[in-house]
C-alpha cells in the first residue's frame, strides 16, 4: 500500500544518488492491468445486483475496493521498488514480496540469459544439478538475467523469511542493459581496486 504513494508522487524507493535503476514492471503491466479492469466490471455487476441489500451492498464495495488497491499496489511496488545497481552492490528485488543486495565483490560473472522458470519454483530457493542453491525471481514467468555468485547471499521476503542462493535470476525489462550496467560496476570497481595505493585496505 505504501508504494502506491510513491507511485502517485512519482518517487522510487531506495535509488540513491550514482545509483542506476534497473525497471522490470513492464512484463507484468498488461496481467495487472487487465485483472484490474475484470475487478471494475466485477465491482460494477455487484453493485447492480445488491441495489436492495444495503448491508451486503457496502460489506462487498468494500471488499472490492480494497481488490481493486491490492491489484493498483502491486503494480505500483515493481514500479517504485526497481532493481538497483551502484558503487557497493547489486540489489535485486520483486516489489515488496522479495529483497536480496548483492555485493560486488561476491558477483562472479553476470550474463543476459533468457529462461522460464517453473511456477513452483519462482521466487523460491532450489537446488540445480550441480547442487547449487539458485533464486529464480520471474517477472512475466520469465527471468532473463543470470548472476553467479562466489559466496551465497540472502533474500529477505516480506514476512521475513530468509533463502540463500548461490545462483540469482531475475527479470529486467532491458536485461542486456541490465547486464551492461552490471558489468560497468564491476569494471569501475576493479579499476579504483588497482589505482589504490599498494598496502591500502581494500
Amino acid at each position: 500500500m505504501a508504494s502506491l504513494g510513491l507511485w502517485v508522487t512519482r518517487r522510487r524507493d531506495g535509488v540513491g544518488a550514482g545509483e542506476r535503476a534497473l525497471g522490470y514492471a513492464r512484463a507484468q503491466a498488461a496481467m495487472w492491468y487487465g485483472l484490474l479492469f475484470v475487478c471494475v466490471v466485477e465491482t460494477v455487476g455487484a453493485t447492480v445486483l445488491l441495489a436492495k441489500l444495503p448491508v451486503a451492498h457496502w460489506v462487498m464495495l468494500v471488499l472490492d475496493v480494497y481488490t481493486l488497491a491490492v491489484v493498483l499496489g502491486l503494480q505500483a511496488a515493481a514500479v517504485t521498488r526497481p532493481h538497483v545497481v551502484g558503487p557497493a552492490g547489486l540489489r535485486v528485488r520483486n516489489g515488496a514480496l522479495l529483497d536480496v543486495w548483492i555485493p560486488l565483490e561476491r558477483i562472479v560473472s553476470v550474463r543476459y540469459d533468457l529462461r522460464f522458470p517453473k511456477t513452483e519454483t519462482a521466487g523460491r530457493g532450489s537446488r540445480g544439478q550441480d547442487e547449487a542453491r539458485v533464486l529464480e525471481m520471474a517477472v512475466g514467468s520469465q527471468t532473463c538475467v543470470t548472476v553467479e555468485l562466489s559466496e551465497p547471499v540472502t533474500a529477505v521476503k516480506l514476512l521475513g523469511q530468509r533463502v540463500e542462493a548461490r545462483t540469482v535470476r531475475f527479470h529486467a525489462d532491458e536485461g542486456r542493459a541490465a547486464v551492461a550496467a552490471v558489468r560497468e560496476a564491476l569494471a569501475r570497481r576493479e579499476e579504483e581496486r588497482e589505482a589504490r595505493p599498494a598496502g591500502a585496505g581494500a
